[in-house]
């Protein structure tokens, strides 16, 4: 095995025994860092120290973690243009939150005969929330109810957000040579008089 000491120097390829005898005249501990390399390393520390170090090194990976949630949103078949729309801003909110969305489509008596417009109504929130999510599961009946997730889509997200910055430097700049010319035009009536 490869034992390394406590400030990092090589000690070389030793015996297990070189190598806990050369731990024990440190006064620390042999400890197996690397067990599936070709020649195993050792490193001479303080093992209750190293411990402490990957417990803390393990709580910040879960400190930093983000759980995904999923967030519902219900509606109708036969939804109103505003309700809709307050759907879709909800269902842009969640997504921008990097939450999944379950949008539900309840059915209630006799509308169960017009799955076809429910599952137009499912298209159009594909369809409208295109730009910034993905589709990870398609529409489904269950029961009474047709089901469709949407999850947030990072790249498409992206390419949206350096559209509008894009779209918005067009604008400023097109807003500044207005500007510019408006002063040339009145400097221009300010000498002629």
């Amino acid at each position: 095995m490869r034992v390394v000491a406590e400030d990092g120097e090589m000690l070389g390829v030793m015996s297990v025994a070189e190598g806990v005898a050369a731990a024990e005249e440190a006064g620390l501990d042999l400890v197996e860092v690397s067990p599936n390399a070709d020649i195993p390393v050792c490193k001479i520390l303080d093992f209750g120290k190293y411990k402490y170090e990957q417990q803390k090194k393990a709580a910040e990976a879960r400190k930093k973690q983000k759980t995904v949630e999923v967030k519902e949103i219900k509606v109708r078949p036969n939804i109103e243009d505003h309700d809709y729309g307050v759907k879709l801003k909800a269902a842009k909110k969640f997504l921008g939150n990097e939450d999944k969305v379950k949008v539900t489509l309840r059915f209630r008596g006799r509308e169960m005969a017009h799955k076809d417009m429910a599952a137009k109504l499912l298209d159009r929130i594909r369809d409208d929330l295109a730009e910034m999510s993905k589709v990870e599961f398609h529409p489904k009946m269950e029961g009474r109810q047709m089901i469709m997730i949407i999850a947030p889509d990072k790249t498409a997200a992206e390419r949206v957000a350096k559209q509008r910055a894009e779209e918005a430097k067009a604008i400023e700049a097109r807003d500044k040579a207005e500007a510019n010319e408006a002063a040339q035009e009145k400097l221009a009536e300010g000498t002629a008089d």
